[in-house]
């Protein structure tokens, strides 16, 4: 037996009851094909491709406002376009009709999965035929700026923590280029009052224990101890979510040479070369991956050090040994024998503290933004039919 379709959304502003209308999208919108702008002279008016803004020039394709959809390439990330703009050949521009609200068919567009409306085996890409074609409902023109209004508000407010997250990222950049000396300098630009030694030149290998995981390719199995490669390694710390699985044999022969304790730092040394992370779990083995433990005999904080291998000077070190190199990878005696200038411990522990501190804010405020995403998600799937 056939289920009768759904005429309203399960979630509704108050006050409205009718059924909402089922139509084709070509019904309520315009599309509009992008054009060369090559003959046209440098202005102040955008020119939008299928990535966003490119450049400006002196002549508007639209002075009405409009969703911006991909005709070739990335064809799935619909955005909306301010008038007066110009759009290339390979952006589609949609208007609405009469009595269509603009920000309500903008959710529409974000809500459809345009990459199963897919004409092409090679780069992705739709027609206007296909766009017109797409099956939408609709309901009163009140009901749709209620509902356009309450998601133009959402996306704001997502924007808004995607400007600070983004603030914060380069505020972090900053303090980590003049919180560590540059290339032949003694102390870095930027200091914590009562620190003024010069920071001493030492090799890793003599204040640090760094050891790799495993080079061998043991049996993976389908439940077990987690195995973390260079991939887990990201900007934001230690993702679990696509590991293979170790047997407790395997996993115990591993971590006769190399068991990862909490606090310790993971460094990617194949393909990513880098991300390095403090652990706050023990329960996995590694492989092509350097693991950095802290001596007693000789204190170096490894959460200064963490903040050191994220540095631009650090980075510098990776590309030169890298040049040239077809296959990115970097030996354990590179790592060991690395130079770099050392503060006295105090003075470790403050910059380790305030990075600490400056990370923790980033990934609150990541977390912040992937909740309002997620919800934005959800509202989506709840107040559309």
């Amino acid at each position: 037996m056939q289920t009768k379709k759904r005429k309203s959304p399960s979630l509704r502003f108050r006050g409205y009851t009718d059924d909402w209308e089922e139509r084709k999208l070509g019904d309520f919108i315009d599309v509009k094909s992008g054009k060369d702008y090559k003959h046209l002279n440098s202005g102040s008016i955008p020119v939008y491709g299928t990535g966003g803004y490119m450049l400006s020039v002196d002549r508007a394709l639209s002075d009405i406002d409009a969703i911006g959809i991909g005709r070739k390439g990335t064809i799935d990330k619909p955005y909306l376009l301010k008038a007066p703009f110009w759009t290339v050949d390979t952006l589609f521009y949609a208007v609405p009709k009469q009595n269509i609200d603009l920000q309500f068919s903008l959710s529409i567009f974000k809500k459809i999965n345009w990459k199963k409306f897919d004409e092409s085996t090679g780069v992705p890409s739709l027609s206007k035929t296909v766009i017109n074609s797409v099956g939408a409902s609709v309901p009163s023109y009140e009901e749709q700026q209620k509902i356009g209004s309450f998601f133009k508000q959402l996306d704001n407010t997502i924007t808004l923590h995607q400007r600070k997250l983004d603030l914060l990222k380069e505020q972090k950049k900053g303090f980590l280029q003049k919180m560590f000396p540059k290339n032949g300098a003694k102390v870095p630009e930027l200091r914590f009052a009562g620190f003024a030694d010069d920071w001493e030149e030492r090799k890793l290998g003599e204040f640090s224990d760094v050891r790799d995981g495993t080079h061998a390719s043991p049996k993976y199995v389908s439940q077990g101890h987690p195995m973390v490669t260079s991939k887990n390694l990201t900007h934001s710390g230690l993702d679990m979510t696509d590991v293979s699985f170790l047997t407790d044999e395997d996993f115990n022969e591993i971590n006769k040479r190399s068991k990862v304790s909490i606090g310790d730092i993971l460094f990617g040394m194949i393909g990513t070369i880098g991300n390095p992370v403090i652990v706050d779990r023990d329960d996995f083995a590694i492989k092509n991956v350097a693991l950095i433990k802290e001596k007693t005999s000789n204190p170096i904080t490894n959460k200064w050090l963490l903040q050191y291998l994220k540095s631009p000077s650090f980075n510098r070190f990776i590309q030169k040994e890298n040049a040239g190199g077809t296959q990115k990878f970097i030996a354990l005696g590179l790592i060991r024998d690395m130079k770099l200038r050392v503060p006295e411990f105090d003075e470790q522990q403050k910059i380790g503290s305030f990075f600490k501190q400056l990370d923790n804010t980033i990934a609150l405020h990541q977390r912040k933004l992937d909740l309002l995403k997620e919800q934005k998600k959800g509202f989506l799937q709840k107040m559309f039919v």
